[in-house]
């Protein structure tokens, strides 16, 4: 009597236990604590053995300037590539980069970060720091901002200032977005986490705009902090983020001085026929005209001639000396006999 009633005493509480939802549901052998199922397994020749149908490629030019380093880099890339079944081609007639797949590919999206490599490549990106691109995990983001700012002074202080003085604001970014950040002509490469490349386009975009990066940096330093705090896990931070207010200078309007008013018009400017009757041109004959208009081009010409002549002369013209330097020296030259004397 006593096992009966200890097995009864169990179901009922398993039953009790689940929902009904999850009544009849039987424990399956990956419902365990000790699995991680958000952990993404690496890609291997096991999961894709058959090769591809058809051969996907992608190319990329490359300026004049990144030829010679490419050339001394390129077997390095070939042999990184090679490892993961990518063909690639260096064109330095056309100056270009072409990544395509072979028999041996397997993983169909390392044909994206062969692509990716290649584009770093040509905007600048050293070897060693580009080839991480294609691990997992790591992605890159190349963000134009030559078109968001139409003057060119401007352009190239807001640019300096992304960099700061010796590289120090653009190393801040790195630490806080845990990202490699370059800056390079009118693009710059970013290469990291994605919710870190995230961070690095909105401070670039913004400091563009002209919004300055340490407020961003200050905004990330403050998140970093909090992060930390497990109680502030699931509550809104914006009480503790800052919140800066836009300031706009009023800059002094140039005075314009009303002019005085008068019933009158102004007088009307004088016609070419007016000119010529004040000056009595108008009554001269044709060949007199001509004559006329070629004493006049005769004037300037040696008018012309001799401000050339005078210009040249210039150089031949000894310059002023001072005097009373040369004088002095005599005193002191005198002075000095006297005393060795």
């Amino acid at each position: 009597m006593s096992n009966s009633d200890n097995d009864n005493n169990n179901s009922n509480n398993e039953n009790v236990a689940k929902p009904k939802s999850k009544k009849y549901r039987k424990d399956k052998p990956w419902d365990n604590e000790e699995i991680d199922h958000w952990k993404i397994e690496p890609f291997s020749k096991e999961n894709n053995p058959v090769p591809f149908t058809e051969e996907s490629s992608f190319a990329t030019l490359f300026p004049k300037y990144r030829e010679n380093y490419l050339r001394e880099v390129w077997p390095h890339v070939t042999k990184a590539l090679d490892r993961v079944g990518i063909a690639c081609v260096l064109d330095l007639i056309e100056g270009s980069m072409t990544v395509k797949t072979t028999r041996k590919t397997y993983d169909p999206y390392i044909i994206f970060k062969a692509r990716d490599l290649i584009k770093l490549l040509a905007r600048g990106v050293p070897f060693p720091q580009a080839v991480k691109i294609l691990d997992d995990g790591v992605a890159c983001d190349i963000i134009k901002i030559g078109s968001i700012v139409r003057n060119k002074e401007r352009f190239i202080k807001r640019r300096q200032r992304l960099i700061g003085p010796n590289g120090s604001t653009l190393k801040a970014v790195e630490l806080l977005t845990q990202c490699y950040v370059m800056v390079q002509g009118n693009t710059v490469s970013a290469m990291g986490s994605y919710k870190g490349l995230k961070e690095v386009r909105r401070i670039v975009i913004d400091c563009l705009k002209n919004i300055h990066p340490i407020y961003h940096i200050k905004e990330l330093m403050i998140k970093r902090e909090l992060a930390k705090d497990p109680k502030l896990k699931n509550e809104s931070w914006d009480r503790f983020l800052p919140h800066f207010k836009k300031q706009n200078i009023k800059r002094k309007k140039p005075q314009i001085k009303k002019k005085e008013y008068t019933p009158f018009p102004p007088p009307p400017v004088p016609s070419k026929i007016d000119l010529q009757l004040e000056s009595g041109e108008y009554f001269l004959k044709p060949h007199e005209k001509v004559a006329h208009a070629m004493e006049k081009k005769k004037e300037k010409r040696k008018e012309n001639t001799l401000k050339r002549k005078a210009e040249r002369e210039k150089a031949f013209i000894p310059p002023v000396e001072d005097n009373t330097s040369k004088k002095k020296k005599r005193k002191k030259s005198s002075q000095s006999t006297q005393s060795a004397e």
